[in-house]
């Protein structure tokens, strides 16, 4: 059976004018930076106010007449009135108060805690007033106004006098602000740095997965030859049937994203899986795909080192074993197999269309109408990732630099690695490769971009990418905990971008059910590790 017929009816293949919003996790790490700039101009607003009602505060005193106060006692009291009136005495003392708290906490700054005191005193003091006032229905007479403006008074003067002048305010604010800006970023480098360590490192109970594999592979010969017919097999370069790639050393995490491929595409039989590993995990990968039924599908898994063709000069990275802060040093983020992308088309030279998935996906719909999607001479079908302004070019790209500002616009749009669709015909006939290779190498001191693989897939693929349905493919559930459960429900597939993996305990439960709904728990292998790790 060929592709003719996986386009199913499915009324958003084609990529349309979709609005789904996405939160933006910047801001919740800007916040106590915003807090800090609101609290300097609430200051400046409350001295402008103070300095211009000190000066008729004395008047106003002076020129309420004792008659005037007898005859409002007896008038139903607008309190909403009072308070906006200027010649109120409750708006005087509310005045008189919000620039009474600022000097509290400049006060307290200072380590001034016995004039901080006086200040809360008085103000406590007012608000009694003010709320003896409400509830009696009355107007605050200048008899009960008078001795709390007078002590308000004496203490700004006194607090003036203490050198708690404007300029020495803001800077002291300022101050204050940036301070609590760098404590901010240093919690946010420790936790990017923790989640991390946490997410490069292996569970217990997948060690002891991928140990207890090995050992079956040396055990069981007749697994040796069940690969070495599979090498042979002619569904592997049949372009009739719908060929994915993985790239990924977690057996655990590849084989979710297969099984739920397969439990969900309308005719598994016709899928294959072209999944490539590193040799440490070589025979665990075998072992654990020609155990298990996934449906007839078949699964072809290779180790990177058997591409005799391919040595280092294929990837122009800079040796960064000398760098702590690198990710090249999470197993994740091996240079050789994460760029391995790039290279699909010489890896499968017969192939003319794949999907690539990353590991850290589950997919929820048939994702074969993909193959028959036109992507009008397009190299790859992606998703952008540009609704806020936080995801186009300039977020990934040192735009400073001339080599990036000449050729390319800063407000182009982003997209995403995780679920794309090559077409490895257009690839070869754009040279994308090449395209790679180059950016590469300028970029060999890292000054274009870091080292992320997206950069350079933006670079590469740029003019070539048409954009799907964001259905097709939902980002953030791997960092994003804001994410719409309709949206969830709707995608084809689902990527736990970001640190927190849906196979660590560090992930969140709101999304785990969507991934282990395709994890065997009840294997074996799993039950005996998980015993061993306490589980």
């Amino acid at each position: 059976m060929g592709r003719s017929g996986g386009g199913g009816g499915r009324p958003w293949v084609q990529s349309s004018n979709s609005r789904w919003r996405y939160l933006n996790p910047s801001y919740y790490l800007n916040r106590p930076k915003r807090l800090a700039l609101l609290l300097i101009a609430f200051v400046v607003v409350t001295f402008v106010v103070w300095d211009r009602q000190t000066v008729s505060t004395a008047d106003h005193l002076h020129q309420e007449t004792n008659a005037k106060v007898q005859e409002a006692v007896h008038e139903e009291l607008n309190y909403t009135g009072e308070l906006l009136s200027a010649t109120s005495f409750a708006r005087q003392l509310v005045d008189q108060m919000l620039l009474a708290k600022a000097y509290v906490i400049i006060a307290k700054e200072y380590d001034n805690l016995k004039l901080a005191w006086e200040f809360s005193s008085h103000i406590r003091t007012c608000q009694r007033l003010l709320s003896k006032a409400a509830v009696r229905g009355q107007s605050i007479t200048e008899v009960e106004a008078r001795p709390l403006v007078s002590g308000l008074a004496y203490l700004i003067n006194k607090a003036q006098d203490a050198h708690y002048d404007i300029a020495t305010k803001l800077v002291t604010l300022r101050n204050h602000a940036q301070a609590l800006e760098e404590r901010a970023v240093a919690a946010t480098v420790q936790s990017v740095y923790l989640a991390r360590v946490a997410s490069g490192a292996v569970p217990k109970n997948q060690y002891c997965l991928t140990v207890r594999l090995m050992v079956d592979w040396f055990n069981k010969p007749a697994l040796k030859q069940q690969v070495d017919d599979l090498r042979n097999s002619p569904r592997l370069v049949d372009n009739s049937l719908y060929h994915f790639c993985i790239f990924s050393e977690n057996v655990l995490a590849s084989s979710a994203v297969v099984n739920s491929t397969v439990s969900n595409a309308d005719h598994p039989q016709q899928l294959v899986f072209h999944i490539i590993t590193s040799e440490s995990n070589y025979h665990a990968m075998q072992v654990w795909f020609l155990s298990n039924d996934f449906k007839g599908s078949t699964i072809e898994v290779q180790k990177l080192e058997d591409f005799h063709w391919m040595n280092s000069s294929y990837f122009p990275v800079r040796n960064s074993e000398n760098e702590s802060d690198s990710k090249f040093s999470n197993p994740k983020y091996i240079p050789l197999l994460d760029h391995l992308k790039f290279y699909i088309p010489d890896i499968h030279p017969s192939l003319e269309k794949v999907i690539y998935l990353d590991d850290d996906v589950i997919v929820q719909k048939d994702l074969t109408p993909l193959f028959s999607l036109d992507l009008h001479g397009n190299v790859n079908g992606a998703v952008e990732t540009c609704l806020e302004g936080f995801h186009r070019y300039h977020r990934y790209l040192n735009f400073s630099n001339p080599i990036i500002s000449s050729q390319f616009d800063p407000q182009a749009c982003g997209w995403a690695f995780g679920m794309n669709v090559f077409d490895l015909i257009a690839w070869k006939k754009a040279n994308v490769t090449s395209r790679y290779r180059y950016w590469m190498e300028q970029n060999i001191d890292q000054t274009l971009w870091k080292k992320e693989t997206l950069p350079v897939g933006l670079l590469s693929f740029n003019g070539l990418t048409e954009p799907l349905d964001r259905r097709w493919h939902v980002l953030g559930l791997g960092h994003d905990l804001g994410l719409d459960d309709r949206l969830i429900e709707s995608a084809a597939v689902l990527h736990y971008d970001g640190y927190m993996k849906p196979w660590l305990e560090l992930a969140y439960e709101r999304y785990k059910p969507q991934w282990d709904r395709y994890v065997n728990l009840r294997h074996p292998y799993l039950i005996r590790c998980n015993a061993m790790e306490g589980k």
